[in-house]
């Protein structure tokens, strides 16, 4: 079986980055680390399984490979080009799923690649 190549995009490394301080903030350390540890590994089943999460409801979106993985409460999407799984952004699907389809549309990382 293939290993695909897990890219975490500027983005979405910031935003787990968030996501940890939030929790650090809230709940302390440990919440921090394990929300951490949660994402990541749901995304190196990636590696594996490349075709793993949804396609976009947008159809625009699916089309140009875009797919969504959903991690606990958190959805990350990521697309395939060739080996690689390029991980866009990383939000808590309760709130800012809206916002997700937003920044996907505007972003073009890793399009020519």
């Amino acid at each position: 079986m293939e290993k695909y190549e897990l890219i975490l995009l500027a983005p979405a490394q910031s935003e787990l980055e968030e996501i940890a301080l939030v929790h650090f903030e809230l709940a302390g350390p440990q919440s921090a680390q394990e929300v951490t540890d949660r994402i990541y590994s749901c995304l190196e089943k990636l590696q594996s399984y490349p075709d793993l999460g949804i396609a976009c409801r947008d159809k625009e979106l699916a089309l140009q490979g875009y797919r969504m993985l959903i991690c606990g409460q958190h959805l990350c999407s990521y697309r395939t080009i060739e080996n690689k799984v390029f991980v866009y952004h990383i939000v808590d699907g309760r709130a800012n799923y809206p916002k997700l389809l937003d920044h996907l549309k505007r972003d073009d990382i890793g399009a020519s690649s």
